[in-house]
């Protein structure tokens, strides 16, 4: 709803939006969405990182479909609030008619149409390509093995991945990089006034669709090929575990400074030979279960 907010701005707002405000409306929006959904769904609100999720075997199937219809359900509510928020402001702005194309065309607040720079398989390549870095770049934030976000700082850093996305990679298709976010407003502006056009311009309904799934899926397993495949740490503790965890003990802060031997207690010598089997713990997760947006 942030997000189809800002564009409403931009578009019948005048001097009131910017596209930089509706990177901002949508970053910032995913951002309050992991806070609400982070312990309870994994914040999912993409139906492709989702479907991505379930084809790398990280999620059931089973959640597939209650996820996606969730978040069709909120798209389709966000889109019909936007609607009655901004009716006036709508209906002012395209002298009451409600157009897709042209310059009073209303139907861009609430899905994303191929600019006329584009061409449609362009449009499709860059879907599959920017939804492919989001995809990556979630996974890398996320990875508890790698270099993950500081606990408590994951949502914001998810929302300014969506801005950043948004400010680079967004002008040529309006980075939709989720059906969840396209599909459902589209078809409610099909019903609340706008007709069949809004799935005849340019045949770019279905691309929106299909081409997120597809890059989320690619840029997941470019990821767990070559980055998460090849984490140092777990490697280093695999071969060597007792070292590492002589290692890991040694650099810990002294918190308390005693005299030598002024310890009651009787010093005992344990041997290489004799020294029980350490299985080193992996480092504390953040306490957000975080799968995805």
């Amino acid at each position: 709803m942030f997000g189809l907010g800002s564009v409403a701005h931009m578009v019948v707002g005048d001097k009131f939006g910017s596209f930089l405000g509706v990177n901002l409306g949508f970053g910032f929006g995913v951002t309050m969405g992991v806070h609400m959904a982070g312990n309870i769904s994994g914040a999912h609100m993409n139906a492709a990182l989702t479907f991505t999720n379930c084809a790398l075997g990280r999620m059931s199937w089973k959640k597939f479909p209650v996820y996606v219809l969730g978040q069709f359900m909120g798209s389709f509510l966000a889109a019909a609030t936007i609607y009655c928020l901004f009716y006036q402001a709508i209906m002012d702005y395209s002298g009451g008619y409600l157009t897709v194309t042209g310059p009073t065309a209303t139907a861009n607040i609430f899905a994303t149409y191929l600019p006329d720079h584009m061409t449609l398989w362009r449009g499709f390549l860059d879907e599959v390509l920017v939804t492919g870095m989001l995809q990556l770049c979630l996974f890398a934030i996320t990875d508890k093995r790698n270099n993950p976000a500081l606990q408590g700082t994951q949502a914001l850093v998810i929302g300014i991945l969506v801005v950043v996305i948004g400010v680079s990679l967004g002008m040529n298709t309006g980075y939709a990089i989720n059906p969840s976010r396209d599909l459902p407003p589209r078809f409610f502006t099909f019903l609340a006034g706008w007709g069949i056009q809004v799935f005849r311009a340019k045949d770019w309904w279905w691309v929106p669709v299909v081409a997120p799934p597809l890059g989320a899926y690619l840029g997941g397993i470019i990821y767990l090929v070559f980055i998460g495949s090849s984490n140092p740490w777990e490697t280093q503790m695999l071969e060597n575990p007792g070292a590492y965890e002589d290692r890991r003990i040694s650099v810990l802060p002294k918190t308390s400074s005693y005299p030598p031997n002024s310890s009651s207690l009787t010093p005992v010598s344990v041997s290489p030979t004799s020294r029980p089997s350490i299985r080193p713990v992996p480092p504390l997760g953040d306490s957000v279960n975080l799968e995805q947006f």
